[in-house]
């Protein structure tokens, strides 16, 4: 029985780490809702449609950056320009991230509009009255004065309609990821109008994604104290719509978020719809009223930034941004996952490597579960002496199951064994193995660290493969037979740690367990390295911990 137990407690831990890793998706308050619940809290508002008919022809990213004229901007985190042409900012390159490792190419997230991937923010005021000339994305604007951003000098930007309106732009920059825009209109006439501000992020197509269901890529806001997650699939199907007195909107890729963040104490609508490309805007519901002679104006901040944590907590924080920490996909077992994060990161910062901070984790966590531990191997050691008692009972009652499962359990009871107690390690480490793998998928703290060797990126799985001798034969190998040398060396210490526990009385029980090492090795073979490392190491300890509970261990039975 105790056997079986063990086996199906395995057997179900391997499941959900297949299953989570594949198939499993979090809680998404919003994704999955019907049309009809997701908007039962709109409202009707008279506000203009963002719509505007225009004819691109697609060229390139080169030929499209030199066709309108720009003005640059520049930082220590990021470097673009922002086109004249309906004043968008629609060129920008993470200075400190490459493409990959081996690359020296900076990552670029936006795009001019007539490119393939054209991904760009443009803001302003609309009117519903069709007798105003609005700016819009054809509008060529005037710089004046500075002709170059950057966080210690800002641009400003105007343009005038036929009716002696004015529209301008007073665009800052920090010294991070934050772009503040001050519009205003000033009406020189003596008439009066209704203007509505509004923002808006357009993305041409869907970009290459992770594709994992433990993570989510696409549009994403929060509502009114909600999380909104929207696939790119769902929003080709059907539009998102909402009106809201705070939060903000924007569009997440797995390391890279672009965000606007609407003018504050003012209910606005968000929108996430595609036509022929991607769309998330906000547009007040409310108009401003432009006087004769007078001037309106509002401000709206843009966060376009790599998702570390530090930034997207500062911004949350020092901006006062509602659950702007959501950005990055915790996924539902946050309460475990960012807390983790913080342990590895503060490792680190002592360090100075993260696959060392993950060592030293595992540490601090097998010293927090050390008398949840203790309990489990003394019993574990119990069981393992309670063998040939257990095998003699066995034989004697061979022929009567329930004689047989009565003597068992007045042994166990007289013995203080729980059979059950060596599940115990395995079940506490899911969420922490869940945590983990978590942190390392969508933290770009991991992305491209090293740890010593072979291994260049923690966050993917081990290069190496046993089936080229790790390198030392000339040839690759398929995928799918890249299992490394620290897969291999997780295998051999679960083999080991295997030998320690009791060895099952069943003869095809005891086959299922010298498989089981294999069985895993192979699984995880392409988890991030990372997540195996931080296996293996507890592996060890584990086994360290076990043996000294097993010498401290007798017990005495009857033969």
């Amino acid at each position: 029985m105790e056997t079986k137990n063990v086996i199906a407690a395995i057997a179900l831990s391997s499941a959900v780490i297949v299953l989570y890793s594949l198939f499993f998706m979090p809680e998404k308050p919003a994704t999955n809702k019907d049309l009809s619940e997701k908007n039962k809290i709109e409202k009707n508002t008279d506000a203009p449609t963002l719509d505007q008919k225009e004819t691109l022809i697609q060229i390139s990213r080169e030929e499209a950056l030199k066709q309108d004229e720009r003005i640059q901007f520049e930082n220590q985190s990021m470097i673009g320009s922002i086109s004249l042409k309906g004043a968008a900012i629609d060129d920008l390159t993470f200075k400190n991230y490459n493409t990959s490792l081996e690359s020296n190419e900076k990552v670029t997230l936006l795009g001019p509009r007539n490119i393939e991937k054209g991904y760009l923010i443009e803001s302003g005021f609309v009117t519903s009255d069709k007798n105003i000339d609005i700016p819009n994305s054809d509008s060529i604007w005037s710089v004046e004065g500075n002709n170059k951003l950057t966080n210690q000098s800002q641009v400003k930007l105007s343009w005038k309609n036929k009716q002696g309106i004015t529209f301008k732009k007073e665009i800052s920059l920090d010294d991070k990821y934050l772009f503040t825009i001050k519009q205003s209109v000033i009406n020189s006439t003596d008439n009066e109008y209704d203007f509505y501000s509004y923002g808006q992020i357009i993305r041409n197509k869907i970009p290459e994604i992770s594709n994992f269901y433990i993570l989510h890529e696409g549009l994403i806001a929060t509502l009114d104290d909600e999380l909104i997650e929207e696939d790119y699939d769902d929003i080709q199907e059907k539009k998102f719509s909402r009106v809201s007195q705070k939060g903000w909107l924007g569009i997440g890729d797995k390391y890279w978020i672009t965000s606007l963040i609407p003018p504050r104490k003012k209910e606005f609508k968000t929108t996430f719809d595609y036509k022929k490309k991607f769309r998330a805007n906000f547009i007040a519901t409310e108009p401003l009223e432009l006087k004769a002679n007078s001037k309106v104006e509002e401000k709206l901040q843009i966060i376009v930034a790599a998702k570390r944590v530090d930034i997207i907590d500062g911004y949350a924080e020092s901006l006062n941004i509602d659950k702007f920490d959501l950005v990055i996909d915790w996924g539902f077992l946050y309460f475990i996952t960012k807390p983790l994060f913080f342990g590895i990161d503060y490792f680190f910062k002592l360090l100075g490597n993260y696959g060392l901070a993950i060592i030293a984790i595992t540490i601090c966590i097998r010293l927090a579960f050390f008398p949840l531990a203790n309990f489990s191997f003394r019993s574990m050691a119990k069981m393992k002496a309670l063998q040939p008692e257990m095998v003699r009972l066995k034989e004697l009652h061979k022929n009567d199951k329930m004689k047989l499962q009565q003597e068992m359990m007045t042994l166990y009871k007289k013995e203080k064994v729980n059979p059950m107690s060596g599940c115990l390690p395995i079940l506490v480490q899911i969420p922490v193995f869940f945590a983990l793998y978590k942190v390392l998928f969508v933290t770009i703290e991991m992305r491209q660290m090293p740890f010593f060797g072979w291994i260049q990126d923690l966050s993917e799985r081990d290069p190496t493969s046993l089936f080229n001798l790790f390198g030392l034969l000339p040839y690759d190998v398929p995928s799918f037979l890249v299992i490394g040398a620290w897969p291999v060396a997780m295998g051999v210490s679960m083999w080991i740690q295997q030998k320690l526990n009791p060895a099952p009385t069943d003869a095809m029980q005891a086959k299922i367990f010298m498989f089981f090492p294999l069985f895993l090795t192979v699984i995880l073979a392409p988890f991030p390295s990372g997540l195996v490392i931080y296996w293996t190491i507890n592996n060890i300890l584990t086994m360290a911990q076990q043996v000294f509970i097993m010498k401290r261990t007798t017990i005495k039975t009857k033969t």
